[in-house]
């Protein structure tokens, strides 16, 4: 049985649990869905508008990484 001690506001002591890297891992797979779906948007707008010049494009994919954040 795990006993994790109180504090006297009945709060326990974070210090005493062991770390976990949930949040860091989280928000490294966040980074790396996003990456992957600006590269795979670019790939895509290029196939569907080969028409687009470089700054069309890069304003397209600057717009879409904002609004994916």
């Amino acid at each position: 049985m795990i006993c994790i001690d109180t504090m006297s506001d009945g709060n326990f002591n974070k210090s005493l649990l062991p770390s976990t890297p949930y949040r860091s891992g989280w928000n490294a797979g966040e980074r790396r869905a996003s990456m992957k779906a600006l590269e795979t948007f670019k790939v895509l707008i290029k196939e569907k508008f080969p028409t687009l010049t470089d700054e069309e494009l890069k304003s397209l994919t600057d717009e879409f990484s904002r609004r994916i954040k």
